[in-house]
């Protein structure tokens, strides 16, 4: 049975310049695709593109907030205008943002909500019309452990994630008949950016973002038949939080 050739693909990856997003962008790159690194600062995105056009490669940085709708029509044409057809989007941009639900900071409900539910929303709503005129295309989210589970205090990040599970099955469901699947991926712990100073967290019994780069490259690769039903849970044998 023959896998999907990534070879000549082109992906949008949101959260692209640092973390789990870097390692997917390398990883893609590696395979023969083109990406377009998005993130909210200049500097990471810029240098990874960098470092994969002078490997080789083909990669342009954008600097964007995802939870703008400008900003995400901007994104979108740019793509479009270099690479022609977007095969492939990685909805992995996310912030955190704890707190018990009945004292809870509204402002930081907000910022939580619009970056990790409304930012994956307009994003899909941007590429779904091109995907559906192909009749193909791939969309992967990055969730997280916490939107299976229920963890008190989780607050804006819980529920986001939850949501975010949800969005991706709704748009599995009204596109698959057009050739569209849409995975989501829930990690546990991984050693990124966003876990720098959590405390009591063991770090050698943490996943890498590399572990989700290749779960991401599995799930892209299958036979274009072949979907996974449910957010696909990948957590590490040992607890990180048992030292």
């Amino acid at each position: 049975m023959k896998s999907v050739d990534l070879k000549g693909k082109s992906a949008i990856i949101t959260g692209g310049g640092t973390g789990i997003g870097r390692a997917i962008a390398l990883a893609l790159v590696a395979r023969g695709a083109n990406v377009v690194l998005v993130g909210r600062r200049r500097r990471p995105v810029e240098d990874l593109a960098d470092v994969i056009n002078s490997g080789g490669g083909m990669a342009l940085w954008a600097q964007a907030d995802v939870s703008q709708e400008h900003d995400v029509d901007r994104i979108t044409r740019e793509a479009q205008s270099s690479f022609g057809a977007l095969d492939i989007l990685i909805n992995n941009a996310g912030i955190s943002g704890s707190g018990a639900i009945h004292e809870h900071d509204v402002g930081v409900w907000d910022q939580v909500m619009s970056a990790n539910l409304r930012g994956p929303f307009l994003m899909c709503r941007a590429v779904l019309p091109g995907m559906r005129a192909q009749q193909n295309g791939h969309i992967v989210n990055i969730s997280s452990e916490s939107g299976l589970e229920f963890y008190p205090g989780n607050g804006a990040y819980g529920v986001s994630k939850h949501a975010l599970n949800a969005l991706g099955e709704y748009i599995q469901r009204e596109n698959q008949e057009l050739g569209i699947r849409v995975d989501t991926i829930c990690p546990g712990m991984v050693v990124t950016p966003m876990t720098d100073g959590a405390s009591g967290l063991d770090r050698e019994k943490c996943l890498s973002s590399e572990d989700i780069a290749e779960l991401t490259i599995w799930l892209l690769t299958l036979r274009t038949n072949v979907k996974i039903g449910r957010p696909v849970l990948i957590q590490t044998m040992e607890n990180p939080w048992q030292r």
